[in-house]
């Protein structure tokens, strides 16, 4: 059975673990997790236990959570495809260094305005979550668009899992309207812009919108929880 991934709306750091699927070529489905619902699923419970996003079902019903470990998964399933490198390689740590890197400090930076988010208009907090996570993720942009200078891609000399992840919270910052980036951050944004006309990324913004997407992979459709159930590993 292919691997199925459990991506989160809206806008979840799981969209880049969609685009490191398409662009790996390998057959794959996707189920849907709406992580403002009120109520949460029993049958996801089951598979998360923290009822977070991403994680991927893996072929023998186990599941791998925690966006590092699925796109390193990911890669290393064909290694020639160059999303990732072999362990052991300075290619590879680099890698794991970027990585830890956007999934810790650069991920974090923006959970006060992601809290803020949720909060009921007029609320005094707000602002003041607001302009916390501006003051952190500008942090990240200005280290951001200095790593990128002379460089075409994140690590090494073609796109990898890094570019994968970034793409997918690098948005929050418009998403959240803390940011214009390319007023703020034009190099950064042009790297930005590059990676927003791959097929993968313009079909992963479309799943996530609920429109037709096409895909440039080996995407064989979505699958609900009821569906899942019986693959999973008691």
């Amino acid at each position: 059975m292919e691997p199925v991934l459990f991506y989160g709306v809206p806008h979840g750091c799981s969209f880049g673990s969609i685009v490191a699927l398409e662009w790996l070529g390998q057959p794959y489905r996707l189920s849907r997790i709406d992580m403002l619902a009120k109520t949460k699923s029993n049958i996801y419970g089951r598979v998360n236990s923290q009822q977070q996003t991403p994680t991927l079902l893996l072929e023998d019903g186990q599941p791998l959570s925690e966006s590092f470990a699925i796109l390193q998964n990911i890669a290393a399933r064909d290694l020639s495809r160059k999303l990732g490198f072999a362990q052991g390689t300075e290619a590879h740590d680099r890698l794991n260094q970027m990585l830890a890197y956007l999934h810790t400090s650069f991920h974090s930076a923006f959970a006060s305005a992601w809290t803020a988010f949720k909060l009921k208009d007029g609320d005094p907090a707000i602002e003041i979550l607001r302009e916390l996570a501006r003051e952190k993720a500008a942090e990240g942009y200005a280290y951001l668009q200095r790593h990128m200078k002379g460089r075409e891609w994140l690590v090494g000399d073609s796109k990898t899992i890094a570019d994968a992840y970034l793409i997918g919270i690098a948005r929050w910052g418009e998403d959240l309207q803390l940011f214009d980036l390319k007023r703020e951050y034009p190099e950064f944004y042009r790297y930005l812009q590059k990676l927003e006309a791959d097929r993968a990324v313009m079909f992963a913004h479309a799943i996530e919108d609920g429109q037709p997407a096409a895909t440039s992979g080996q995407f064989l459709g979505h699958v609900d929880l009821a569906e899942i159930e019986p693959r999973l590993a008691a």
